[in-house]
């Protein structure tokens, strides 16, 4: 879940040159540093920035003002999330101001962002959205009296497919001035899966640049199609209907639009279309009439951790997980361990 501090007062009646001004600020700066460092301060690349931090600062600052930034090239490795994922790392002070970047433009855009959108957003998260989908499908159903369908899709390579233009045209539509927009673009532009497509996973601006692309894609679902029970997280999203003719021929639409608009495209073997009472997967959680439980694969990864060695901290994080459904046998199966 996104953390409130840092974004709940900027941006609002700003306009203009103001918005640069308040990004490169050096208030803003030390404030995104501050907000950054946070449980990092172990690591060797944020302890060699702080030898020099002020300096360091206050040269960023110069060069933004002056208009010779320019930003470094990316660090590439693999992480295991359960599956591979190729991340590109920023240096420290790229990474600096993509937080600067971050907590300005975040409140213009998450104002204009629909309810059930919940990746990467103040006061949303994983489980507000599993908790929504339950609400969701009890209205739905009249409290399980009727037959409901849930269809679940998920964007083919997202991160990888966005398309730079696009993304800009449509930052362009709340930012009006030069300088921001030149700055945005360099941090968009500063990596390409192919020619002026892809973003990296690694940078936090990604995520809200994410919710910018996709949000073309949430007001289609709720204002063209008019679908009442629609909810995002990240490239993820369900739709719940009584009709499964209906969602099929809605996946066309979505399709289409996703395709001639955004210039994505579904991926093929994720469009899954479930009752509601085989259960719902969303999240790592199976949604069913009377109880929620964890997805096979993630009890699976759990233990398999547990199994190998982890600290308590990470014993602890997955009783909190186990908090949001029935999972006593798993609890008590962890603490045997």
């Amino acid at each position: 879940m996104m953390n409130q501090r840092g974004v709940d007062s900027l941006g609002g009646g700003l306009n203009g040159h103001d918005i640069f001004e308040r990004i490169i600020s050096l208030e803003n700066l030390f404030q995104a540093w501050r907000e950054f460092k946070r449980g990092k301060t172990n690591k060797l690349e944020i302890q060699e920035f702080v030898l020099n931090l002020e300096n360091r600062i206050f040269q960023l600052h110069a060069e933004l003002k002056n208009e010779t930034y320019i930003h470094s090239a990316y660090t590439a490795f693999y992480v295991n999330d359960p599956k591979p994922r190729h991340i590109h790392k920023a240096s420290v002070r790229d990474r600096l101001l993509h937080h600067a970047i971050f907590r300005v433009l975040y409140p213009i855009f998450d104002s204009r962002f629909i309810h059930d959108s919940y990746s990467c957003r103040v006061s949303k998260g994983t489980h507000r959205a599993v908790n929504r989908l339950k609400k969701f499908l009890i209205q739905a159903s009249q409290n399980d009296s009727r037959l409901i369908y849930a269809l679940k899709c998920d964007v083919k390579k997202f991160f990888d497919s966005i398309d730079q233009e696009i993304l800009q045209k449509l930052i362009q539509l709340r930012v009006h001035d030069e300088d921001t927009l030149g700055l945005v673009g360099q941090v968009i532009g500063s990596f390409e899966k192919s020619p002026g497509i892809g973003l990296p996973l690694g940078n936090i601006t990604s995520q809200l640049f994410a919710n910018i692309y996709l949000n073309e894609l949430d007001q289609f679902m709720k204002h063209r199609l008019k679908i009442k029970h629609y909810l995002r997280y990240c490239d993820d999203f369900i739709i719940l209907g009584d009709d499964d003719d209906v969602l099929k021929e809605t996946t066309k639409q979505i399709s289409d639009f996703l395709e001639t608009r955004l210039k994505l495209s579904l991926h093929p073997n994720k469009i899954i279309t479930r009752k509601y009472r085989q259960g719902i997967d969303f999240l790592g959680y199976v949604v069913l009439p009377h109880h929620r439980v964890l997805r096979t694969k993630t009890k699976r990864r759990i233990l398999n951790r547990v199994n190998g060695g982890v600290n308590e901290h990470s014993i602890q994080s997955y009783f909190g997980v186990l908090s949001h459904c029935n999972g006593y046998k798993l609890k008590q199966n962890i603490l045997k361990e």
